[in-house]
């Protein structure tokens, strides 16, 4: 199991570091209904990439490996196309980045997050872990990689896990720090919301590009094995 986890702990990081998601939640709990909304966005995120998780361990199940416990072709060849689409992902939003980042701009619907229902929020969550460019990849690959470890059902239960509570730290430490640090915690969320929206496609390049050549490499060392 110890191998599983080494293998995602990467993966996690990558799903953690997500400046949109940070900003949104940051506006979210700023909000009068933060109290209640901020958690269930935290929710949503969780069960999104609990969810994709379990469904690529489904998926897997118990021919994600080889009978001498190796990665499984198919495996490879998934690590290999993610690697590839992150790669790419990462250089166009490289090339379109904001030369001036005072000039980045946030979406627009983070203007009107302040109307969301406690049940858009929720979706919120599920929306920008699932179905998010960055996260959705490296879940996918994260479950494929536990699913070919050769583990007993929960012991890839714990992994994962493990994979989704790491994954959330990124979303979890504003809503940790509104909760504990009362009106101080405006101030402090401020300023991350501020440096999260200034830098966020230029972080977001380099994530996709490099852990797409880190997702190309595990890819082409399975299948070449």
């Amino acid at each position: 199991m110890g191998h599983a986890v080494g293998d995602v702990l990467g993966l996690a990081a990558g799903v953690a570091v997500s400046p949109l998601p940070i900003v949104a939640i940051i506006l979210i709990l700023a909000t009068p209904r933060g109290r209640l909304n901020g958690p269930l966005f935290v929710l949503g995120w969780v069960l999104g990439l609990a969810a994709l998780g379990a469904i690529m361990l489904a998926v897997g199940g118990t021919g994600g490996a080889s009978t001498h416990k190796h990665p499984a072709t198919w495996v490879g060849a998934l690590k290999l196309a993610l690697g590839a689409l992150l790669a790419l992902f990462g250089a166009r939003r490289w090339r379109r980045r904001p030369q001036d980042t005072s000039q980045a701009q946030l979406p627009k619907w983070m203007a009107a997050i302040d109307r969301f229902t406690p049940v858009k929020i929720l979706g919120l969550g599920l929306l920008l872990s699932a179905a998010n460019l960055k996260n959705a990849p490296l879940t996918i690959a994260a479950g494929a990689s536990i699913s070919s470890a050769g583990l007993p059902v929960p012991q890839q239960i714990g992994t994962l896990a493990i994979f989704v509570v790491i994954a959330s730290l990124g979303v979890l430490a504003p809503l940790v720090v509104y909760l504990s640090m009362g009106e101080r915690a405006k101030g402090i969320l401020g300023d991350w919301r501020e440096r999260a929206a200034r830098h966020s496609a230029a972080v977001m390049a380099v994530l996709l590009f490099v852990l797409g050549l880190k997702l190309l490499g595990d890819g082409i060392s399975i299948l070449a094995a």
